[in-house]
Order: C-alpha cells, then structure tokens, then sequence
C-alpha cells in the first residue's frame, strides 16, 4: 500500500512511497536516493551488491525531480533525513523529469524571482514554498469558521461590474458584449446591499483587482480579500471583530502548523489584544519625528510613515478617524466633526493589512458624499436603490490575504505569498 512519506516509520516492516527525487547521491557501493511528496522526505538507500540488476538499471536512469515508486524494507537509521531508510525490492520510474531543471528545487542554486515564477509549479514544490501554501490554507480556513461562528453568511459577488466601487481610475476595463465593464475592485458595494438583504453579516474570499501601476514588493494588481460586513453595527464593533479574528489566525496557524513554522523558521507569536488605536491625527505626528518627507493633515500614509508608525507601536495597532475627504464616499462622517469619519486601517508594523469603516446607511447623506468626490450618482443607482427600502447601520472591513500571510510570515516579497501573481509585469503563468 502506498503511504504518505510522513506515515513511513522504522516500525513499519515495508513499504510503499510514491513521489519525486528530490536529490540523487552516488558513493560507488551505495546510491541515495531522497525521495519527497507533500508529507516529508525520506532516504531511499540502494546497496549496489544486495539488490537486482533491474533495480540497478532503473537506478542509472532516474534524474532528479523524476516520480518513482519504491517499495521495500524499512530500517532506522539515525543519520538520515527523519531517521529512517528504505532498501529497495521493487523501483519504478513512473515519469522522467527533463535535464536541466529549470530551477533547483533541493535549492542549492538559489534562483531570482522572475526565474521561480517562470517556473511556478517546479518552485512548489520546494518544501520551504509548500509550507507558505499550507499556511495560507489553514489561514483561510480558521478565518471562514471563525467568520462562521459568529453569525456570517459566506457570499460570492460578481467580479464583473458596471461602475468603480471607489471611483478613480484603477480600473480594469473588459470586452463585455456591447457594453462597458471592468474588474471589481472589490464586493463593497454588493456586500452592502446585502445588508439591505437582511443577511445581517456577511464575508467573502475572493479576489480583487487594482489597476495601479505599482512595482513593489507589496503590490499586486489582482489579491484575495477578505471582506465582512455587519449590520447593527458601528466601527468599533467591527475593529473588535477583525482583531478577534486576526488573534485567532494566529493561534489556530500556531497551533496546526509546527511543522510548516519549523520548515519556515518562523517562531510565531499570538498578537496580544486590544491592538492600540491610534488617531489619524497622532500617527502623523508620529511619522513626522523620523521620516525624511513631511506629512501634512489630509495626506496619505507612506510606506516610510507606515514603517515609522509600525517601528514606535511595535505590534498590530488601528488608525482611526481618518480626514473624511481622503477616505471613500460610504465613509461615516462623525456628526458632531463631520471632518473626520468612523474611518480606520488596521496596521501591521510593516504595512496596512486592512481597510474598513461604519458606513452611510442615509441614502441622501450617500448621494451627497458621492457627488462631494466627481462622481455621479447615477453611475450607482443600482446601488443606491437599496437605501431607499431600510437599509439598517453597519460597518465592515476588508483584509488582504497575501498581506496577512506575508507579514505573518515575515516574507520579503508579497508574490511569495500568492502561487501565480499578477502585477504590472507578469500575466503568465
């Protein structure tokens, strides 16, 4: 029966593993075979003088990242990779990898990112890659249970829309029939209508698309997002939902995946709550003691100001009250200093991982608000219409997945977060 490699222990008397040649030793006497699949490695050791002239034959023709089928004896032994052996009786080349390779995946030669890109599915699997994916799956996963267990329904809006969810022009424009259309920048405005709904609370995972000229290493013109929305809500109640829900990512992610942390190096630390709440206004004067390039009230954060702000707070902290004019039009202004609204960006010392807000639930304050930023309103009937039934007050927030991996992790580059990325360059694979 063929196991998982992780499933192969001394205690088993034999054998049988599917999967890839991970590296090929040749000492004379003696050849070493490391064999990996998802689960792990294991040594597959061929005493040149014990074993069959076809096992021998099949041995000389196996290149590296070839898949084979071993079965035979299992030994322990101490100085091999999860101290365990197999002697072959049966060796199998089911597929034959071409030479060279286009990258190392035992990763001796390191190789540049275009390469690994280029390469994708030969870069996954490197065990090292392997573990950011499961990461990122387990991640995900504890976000729509825990999403689950707080009342949310799990939607899926259109990514094909008629109008910007922001207005500007980060837009990708389609070919849809005889009309216009573009890429969605996000389900805002279909999440909320689904407050209109009834639904109450709402999430979904899916991605999103920026047409934003960007050449960074935290960009990307299509990223997965998770959004929520809450109705009978403000902005406090979904901060503190977002900060529950990112402690709880990080302890179901270091409680699940030890094996995936320790390939990585990565000694995961639990967020401690409350995460600090910083207004807009004091964070400027944070920024403004160190960065180079002074901040004026009503500009946006830079990346040095992001770093300057992560440096001094030291952990995942909030900005609230943003300027009203600098945020979207559903922005809830605070009635008392309609200057400042119910605005805030979950921060990470290194970046911005979300962005969210109560929102205008009054369908003449919204229409005012669109107007106030050169839109047209008309543009949004669709959306507006849903105001004029009973929309009840709520809020929401969306959270970039590969940021949250990223700086979980401690990646140094956002496509190392997502399997086929799509920036400003690179549209295949």
């Amino acid at each position: 029966m063929h196991l998982p490699i992780r499933a192969v222990t001394p205690e088993t008397e034999s054998a049988e593993i599917i999967g890839w040649v991970h590296e090929v030793r040749d000492l004379g006497g003696l050849a070493f075979f490391l064999i990996r699949d998802r689960t792990g490695i294991i040594q597959v050791t061929i005493p040149k003088k014990k074993v069959t002239a076809e096992i021998l034959d099949v041995a000389r023709s196996v290149s590296r990242e070839s898949v084979v089928r071993v079965r035979g004896t299992v030994k322990a032994i101490e100085k091999a990779p999860g101290g365990r052996e197999i002697v072959p009786e049966e060796l199998e080349l089911i597929s034959t990898a071409e030479s060279p390779l286009p990258l190392d995946v035992a990763e001796k030669v390191p190789a540049e990112m275009d390469t690994r890109l280029d390469s994708r599915f030969l870069d996954a699997r490197k065990p090292r890659v392997r573990a950011i994916f499961f990461i990122r799956s387990a991640a995900t996963c504890a976000a729509t249970a825990f999403l689950a267990s707080r009342g949310c329904i799990n939607i899926a809006t259109p990514k094909i829309v008629a109008a910007a969810t922001e207005g500007g022009t980060e837009l990708f424009p389609i070919a849809y029939f005889e009309k216009e259309a573009f890429m969605n920048q996000s389900p805002q405005l279909y999440k909320q209508m689904m407050m209109a709904g009834g639904f109450e609370g709402v999430f979904e995972i899916g991605p999103i698309f920026r047409a934003e000229e960007h050449n960074t290493v935290r960009h990307l013109n299509e990223a997965t997002s998770l959004d929520v929305e809450v109705s009978f809500a403000d902005h406090n109640d979904v901060m503190e939902l977002l900060e529950d829900l990112i402690v709880h990512v990080y302890d179901h992610v270091a409680k699940n995946c030890s094996d995936a942390l320790e390939e990585l190096g990565v000694d995961l630390k639990v967020p401690a709550k409350p995460f600090p709440r910083i207004p807009y206004a004091e964070a400027i004067e944070i920024a403004n003691k160190t960065v180079e390039e002074k901040l004026a009230f009503g500009d946006d954060l830079s990346p040095a100001a992001e770093r300057a702000i992560g440096d001094t707070v030291g952990q995942h902290y909030f900005i609230v009250d943003w300027p009203t004019d600098i945020r979207p039009y559903y922005a809830m202004p605070y009635p008392d200093r309609p200057e400042f609204c119910k605005a805030f960006d979950l921060m990470h010392p290194r970046m911005e991982l979300s962005s969210g807000a109560q929102r205008i639930h009054d369908p003449d304050l919204l229409t005012e608000r669109i107007r106030a930023k050169g839109l047209s309103p008309e543009s949004f009937e669709f959306y507006l219409k849903t105001f004029r039934y009973g929309m009840p007050p709520h809020a929401g927030w969306g959270l970039g997945i590969e940021r949250l991996v990223m700086t979980m992790l401690d990646l140094a580059n956002i496509r190392e977060a997502v399997l086929f990325p799509r920036d400003r360059h690179r549209l295949t694979p």
